[in-house]
């Protein structure tokens, strides 16, 4: 027989061993929820910052090919520019304007340029946002501005800065900046605007750069090369016809055999020095030793290249 005291125990062990396995069952519960817990934040955490890389070098992408696709714009538009000054004879008064125009709208002086098909700010952000949606994010360029300047004699500096969004579309992650893309056009095989205007477009000369001043005054090329003078206008102020002195300034050398042979009028006892040359007071010169007759500098510029009467 079974006692009281004994079924008491009995009770007593069966209690703690269903305390036992119920507090195991209990823990091995949490432990699963707290591992599944675990991995699911891993797992998206892993995910997020996969996603975050993908539209990180999708922006990286981006940044790299802005400045070609600024400098294709830019150098269509100065190759318009150029055309317009030969055709009309006329300078452009405003470059940075007509950068301005040609840049937002595909035009010239209202008139649209089939030269600026797809290379228009607004065709250029639409294939951006195009090549975005295919992974699954919206690209915003707002507040856009471009500027021309120049910080040396021989490229055309294009700063174009817009306000940039990116965004993923399920609100993962988000980038909101500023964003400045710098474009170099060499203005090198361009035509000089004042040997186009001077000349009413009988006679053209090239931007090359000269080596030294030996190949500077060396005229058996084709086109007679130029240097940087602090006291000659620089090639944006070629554009616009103005004359003044500029640091980026740069000048060439008017070879009058050349000018004669396309029907052009030499001027005569006058510097060759271009920006001197075919300006209304051309100031006299002197014959340079050793050189063709009609290769005369003003004072100055004997000075300047060393060169003696």
């Amino acid at each position: 027989m079974v006692n009281r005291s004994q079924s008491s125990n009995m009770a007593l062990i069966k209690d703690k061993r269903g305390i036992f396995f119920t507090a195991l069952v209990i823990l091995i519960i949490t432990l699963f929820v707290l591992s599944f817990t675990f991995y699911s934040q891993i797992n998206e955490r892993k995910s997020t910052q996969k996603r975050i890389e993908t539209m990180n070098n999708f922006l990286f992408s981006i940044e790299k090919d802005m400045p070609r696709q600024v400098y294709i714009s830019g150098f269509r538009i100065i190759f318009l520019i150029e055309g317009r000054i030969a055709e009309t004879g006329n300078y452009v008064p405003d470059v940075n304007a007509i950068m301005q125009e040609s840049f937002f709208n595909g035009t010239l002086y209202g008139q649209p340029q089939d030269l600026m098909i797809g290379v228009t700010f607004k065709e250029i952000e639409s294939k951006i946002r195009e090549k975005a949606n295919k992974i699954n994010t919206n690209i915003t360029l707002s507040k856009p501005t471009l500027e021309i300047e120049q910080e040396d004699p021989w490229n055309i500096k294009l700063i174009l800065t817009t306000k940039f969004l990116m965004e993923d579309l399920n609100g993962l992650a988000l980038w909101n900046k500023t964003e400045v893309t710098i474009a170099y056009i060499p203005i090198e095989t361009f035509d000089d605007p004042l040997y186009l205007v001077s000349t009413n477009g009988a006679f053209s000369n090239k931007f090359y750069k000269a080596d030294d001043i030996v190949d500077y005054v060396n005229f058996n090329s084709n086109s007679t090369k130029y240097v940087n003078n602090t006291d000659a206008p620089s090639f944006i102020n070629r554009l616009q016809g103005s004359s003044g002195a500029d640091e980026n300034g740069i000048e060439s050398l008017v070879n009058l055999i050349r000018l004669s042979n396309a029907g052009v009028n030499a001027k005569e006892g006058v510097s060759i020095v271009d920006h001197l040359y075919f300006s209304p007071n051309t100031p006299s010169g002197c014959h340079v030793q050793g050189r063709e007759s009609w290769f005369l500098l003003d004072a100055e510029h004997l000075n300047t290249y060393g060169f003696s009467c």
